[in-house]
C-alpha cells in the first residue's frame, strides 16, 4: 500500500504527492511559489543565519539550477515593507517571533537580477541593465517626495528613474 505524506500551504489548501501540487519549474518568485501551491523545500533558515552572522557584503555562491535567485526574492520578500508576510505563515522563519517582529517588512529593497541584460554587443547589454536599474527605482517614486533626501540626492534620483528611457539604438 501506497502512502501520500498530505501538507497544506498558508492558505489552507492541501496538496501532496497526488499531482496536485506542481514542482515550480522556471519559476524564481517566492510569493508565486508559496500562494499557488508549488511544492518548495523550506530554506527560510536562510534568513535568521543571515541576521544572527551579520556581514559587510554576502556572497551567494551555488551551481546553476540552485535556488540563488529564489533564494533572493524570499530574502526581498521577507525585509520588504509592502510585503505580504502571510507568505511565511507555517515554515521556519515564522517560527522565529522576535527576529520577524524586529525585520519582517521594515525595509525598502533593492533586488536587481541580470538576467535580463542581454544584447547583441556591449552597447545594447548595457541600455538593458539601464532600463532594469531603471525601473526596480521606479517602485521608490515615493522618495520624489520625501523630506528625507536632500536637492542633491532628489536630482539623481531623477536621473536613475530616467534611465529606463534609454534609447535603444546601437551603432
Amino acid at each position: 500500500m501506497i502512502y501520500y505524506k498530505k501538507y497544506r500551504n498558508f492558505q489552507g489548501k492541501e496538496y501532496g504527492m497526488t499531482g496536485k501540487a506542481k514542482l515550480p519549474v522556471g519559476i524564481e518568485n517566492f510569493e508565486r511559489i508559496r500562494r499557488d501551491g508549488f511544492y518548495y523545500v523550506d530554506k527560510t533558515g536562510l534568513i535568521r543565519d543571515f541576521l544572527e552572522n551579520p556581514a559587510y557584503v554576502n556572497l551567494f555562491t551555488r551551481p546553476r539550477r540552485f535556488g540563488k535567485t529564489l533564494n533572493i526574492s524570499m530574502l526581498k520578500h521577507f525585509f520588504e515593507a509592502s510585503s505580504d508576510k502571510t507568505i511565511f505563515d507555517g515554515i521556519e522563519i515564522s517560527g522565529e517571533k522576535e527576529l520577524c517582529k524586529e525585520y519582517m517588512g521594515k525595509f525598502p529593497v533593492i533586488s536587481i537580477t541580470l538576467k535580463g541584460a542581454t544584447g547583441e554587443n556591449f552597447e545594447e547589454a548595457k541600455v538593458m541593465l539601464r532600463r532594469i536599474m531603471g525601473r526596480e527605482a521606479m517602485r521608490f517614486r515615493f522618495l520624489l517626495e520625501s523630506n528625507r533626501i536632500d536637492d542633491t540626492e532628489r536630482s539623481q534620483y531623477e536621473a536613475l528613474i530616467g534611465t529606463d528611457k534609454t534609447d535603444t539604438k546601437t551603432d
